[in-house]
């Protein structure tokens, strides 16, 4: 796999795919992934954790397109390559005869992954694709935050997060067509942030097209489920996650207030939205009798979806102490690195923790190309 992504959504997609055996060549120039530079805080191998959080498995090589020789080992890569993967705005990859059309004459089984911000049509191939950005224009951060506060971005970069893994998605479909016709021809696949984000706001859309109003902020409130929030306690908030009658039924009888089963107010989902103030209040009102180790040892208990709020080491902390294993140390090169373990299982062909993030242009004298002088200008 030819991988000219950097940043984010590109890098998450070929380091899935990495884990799982592809062989990733990451095409960098000769400053580097821009996520290089993006530190503190540094990984254990010394570099940006950033970047390490993305790009394990994979070989790193330094083509210059401003030398001919690194831009004709540039596309020796993509000519060759059964998936070709690239980030840039729509029209640079043409510039240096790597596009899609330029790479298929040569290599008509290439799967050519293009990952934008807007897309590539006319009125949207100029504009910057950042996640930031694209929280804000899909709508996501209208619907994030506090309803008296300001529009708030999720603390990741959610969006280029599943726009990587719709990238893998396409690929591995578009792999499956290529090994399902006899002629073996590949096809493009395009991916963009903006149609990621939309898609990903699934029920919200739905509300506003049923409606043709524009969902608002409820802070950590569901708009079609209650009680489904956060709830404050004797000393630090918990979440309540409850879907159905029943499950509101057995949250009563563990809180020692049955009777709210049968008010009418509360007696169906569709009530309890209608009268999700009260209901919090109320809810909230005996919660604060005991701390939030107490009722979630309690509703767990009765079954009730109940869990408190984790810092990201606490979290790797419980994840380790279920069983889920969620870390993995690469050690390679003489360099150790730590990082998030794929999240997907396959019972025959588990992931694959072989290669470190690189360094740039590590493998520039590999037998793959003779790239020390670009990587040296």
């Amino acid at each position: 796999m030819a991988d000219f992504s950097r940043v984010l959504a590109g890098p998450f997609a070929t380091m899935m795919l990495a884990d799982f055996g592809a062989d990733v060549i990451k095409i960098e120039s000769p400053v580097g992934d821009e996520t290089r530079e993006w530190a503190p805080p540094l990984g254990p191998d010394g570099q940006s954790a950033y970047f390490g959080s993305v790009n394990r498995n994979k070989r790193s090589i330094v083509c210059d397109f401003a030398s001919p020789e690194g831009l004709a080992a540039a596309r020796e890569l993509a000519l060759t390559a059964d998936v070709v993967i690239e980030n840039f705005r729509p029209g640079v990859m043409k510039k240096f005869g790597l596009d899609y059309e330029t790479v298929r004459e040569a290599n008509p089984g290439v799967i050519y992954c293009s990952i934008t911000g807007f897309g590539s049509s006319a009125g949207a191939r100029d504009l910057a694709g950042y996640d930031l950005l694209v929280q804000a224009m899909s709508g996501l951060m209208s619907i994030t935050g506090q309803p008296d506060g300001e529009p708030t971005k999720v603390g990741v970069a959610l969006v280029d997060v599943l726009c990587g893994q719709n990238a893998v998605a396409g690929i591995l479909l578009a792999l499956r067509a290529r090994d399902s016709h006899a002629d073996g021809h590949g096809q493009r696949v395009e991916v963009d942030l903006m149609s990621t984000a939309l898609a990903a706001l699934v029920n919200q859309a739905g509300n506003a097209l049923a409606t043709g109003t524009a969902p608002a902020r409820l802070g950590n409130a569901h708009p079609s489920i209650s009680p489904y929030e956060l709830y404050a306690t004797a000393d630090r908030p918990i979440i309540i996650a409850v879907g159905s009658d029943r499950h509101f039924r057995a949250l009563c009888e563990s809180l020692d207030v049955p009777e709210l089963a049968d008010d009418e107010r509360f007696v169906t989902n569709p009530a309890r939205v209608t009268h999700r103030a009260s209901l919090t209040a109320t809810i909230e009102n005996v919660l604060r009798a005991h701390g939030a180790d107490h009722w979630v040892d309690t509703l767990r208990t009765a079954g009730i979806p109940v869990g408190p709020v984790n810092s990201v080491t606490d979290a790797l902390a419980f994840a380790e102490r279920i069983g889920l294993e969620p870390l993995v140390t690469v050690t390679a090169n003489g360099r150790t690195s730590t990082s998030v373990r794929s999240p997907i299982r396959l019972s025959e062909s588990p992931p694959r923790y072989e290669l470190a993030p690189p360094r740039l242009g590590e493998h520039s004298g590999s037998e793959w190309f003779d790239m020390e002088r670009s990587a040296d200008e």
